[in-house]
């Protein structure tokens, strides 16, 4: 008889663990509305599944949830602004914006949404584009889309923001083949290669952060290519008006691409950047099928499945 109450305890415990996982397991929204925006480009994770996104135009940075499918306005931008790519150093709890055609870049406090630093890197009376953002090595890589120059802003080991720096990329990712050129920005773990997507070429080039020496990368056919994101030896490539994200295996070297697979939805509509939390992706639509400025009237970031 104790035997068989055990054995029912056990079961019933065990079916009492099996129902509490099932009824707290809650996947994941395809979309999360950005209520109020006007504009979207720029995604970024941050701590756990929170994320932030940008609206384009206005430069206002909306923060949300990925798994409650929560998102409101973080902060709301002065006049001027622009925001872009986007990327949070988690390790200083900072979160790096690309300004656009100001010429500038910001860097946010990503607990409270105060302004920490305002960055003029270009002169936009000449004509610029900053893009995109990584962060590596100890300092935030900005991408200039209209000339061959990638822009260094240096991180303190307390968090404190430096001057910024100019380097002149040559060879292939240096040619102006487009109205965007260097777009999207990642980087190898150490920080010691950085690699660009290149808009005009439809490919991906490696870039020697000391000298600015450029080369292919072998098979990253990736035309309309916007942002990217390199982790753990894959790198995700979002192909804009393509509406898909081409995910790629990188040799150990980066000087060769293989492709893994390729990942749509019928909720795109240009995407062009992507940010990862697990097994998911969060991409948000720019919308430029509309026009340019975008003419919708809504604006969300959409959530898919990575391999």
């Amino acid at each position: 008889m104790k035997r068989l109450l055990a054995a029912f305890v056990v079961a019933a415990v065990s079916f009492g663990v099996a129902s509490i996982g099932t009824a707290t397991a809650k996947s994941f929204p395809e979309t999360i509305p950005l209520r109020g925006a006007t504009s979207a480009e720029g995604i970024a994770t941050g701590i756990g599944s929170s994320f932030f996104a940008g609206d384009l135009f206005k430069g206002d940075i909306y923060r949300g949830d990925l798994r409650s499918g929560a998102a409101s306005l973080f902060i709301d931008a002065p006049d001027g602004r622009m925001a872009l790519g986007m990327k949070v150093d988690v390790r200083d709890d900072l979160l790096f914006v690309a300004g656009g055609f100001t010429g500038q870049a910001y860097v946010y406090d990503a607990r409270t949404g105060e302004d920490v630093a305002e960055l003029q890197l270009a002169n936009p009376t000449l004509g610029t584009a900053i893009n995109d953002v990584i962060v590596a090595g100890g300092a935030a890589w900005f991408t200039e889309s209209f000339h061959p120059r990638l822009y260094r802003v240096p991180i303190g080991a307390d968090g404190s923001i430096g001057d910024p720096s100019l380097l002149v990329v040559s060879g292939p990712a240096a040619r102006l083949s487009g109205d965007f050129n260097m777009n999207g920005i990642a980087a190898s773990p150490d920080g010691k290669t950085l690699i660009v997507a290149h808009s005009g070429d439809g490919t991906l080039y490696t870039v020697n952060p000391e000298t600015g020496a450029s080369a292919a990368i072998a098979g990253a056919d990736v035309p309309f290519v916007d942002g990217i994101l390199f982790e753990a030896g894959r790198l995700w490539a979002v192909q804009n008006f393509l509406n898909q994200v081409t995910e790629l295996k990188l040799s150990s070297d980066l000087s060769r691409a293989t492709v893994e697979g390729v990942i749509t939805s019928p909720l795109f509509q240009v995407p062009t950047t992507v940010a990862r939390h697990g097994s998911r992706l969060a991409l948000v639509n720019a919308k430029f099928d509309t026009g340019f400025p975008p003419t919708a009237t809504s604006w969300e970031a959409v959530i898919v499945e990575s391999r």
